[in-house]
């Protein structure tokens, strides 16, 4: 079985996991996700990266360099840039890799601004509501997704 290699971004005030808001997202570290989601890959045959940054353009950089370093799928919790980033949008269409967009919390179910995600029309999946089981269950499916070619 090949290697496949996933990068997992996470967008602004998630390096506080664990701190903020434990009520609604949770009591797990960002460290101890990124942990478990590089557990899970290689249990899966999957070589995870994983990178935060509180700061639009260090994504954007990374999603543009997905094309061209051996990146084969972006599982994506753009955080608050999810309903804002017209510039994350854009890099996501032009690296042409699979996407798929994780929350811990259910968007749908929150404020009117964050029923929108700039990038559910250009990304195979959605998963929300469901906690770390959303980066659990996205790495999972965009495993499968690049297996099936």
């Amino acid at each position: 079985m090949n290697i496949v290699h996933i990068v997992v971004l996470h967008g602004p005030n998630l390096n506080l996991l664990g701190r903020r808001e434990p009520e609604k997202y949770g009591t797990q570290t960002l460290f101890e996700i990124d942990e478990g989601l590089v557990a899970l890959g290689h249990e899966l045959g999957a070589a995870v990266t994983t990178l935060q940054s509180n700061h639009e353009g260090v994504l954007v950089d990374r999603i543009q360099a997905s094309r061209d370093d051996g990146t084969q799928g972006i599982l994506l919790n753009a955080a608050a840039y999810t309903h804002t980033s017209i510039a994350i949008r854009d890099a996501l269409v032009f690296c042409e890799r699979p996407t798929v967009e994780v929350h811990l919390s259910n968007i749908h179910a929150r404020e009117p601004f964050r029923h929108r995600s700039m990038f559910a029309d250009v990304c195979i999946g959605q998963i929300t509501g469901l906690g770390v089981e959303s980066y659990r269950l996205g790495l999972r499916g965009l495993v499968a997704h690049l297996r099936r070619g």
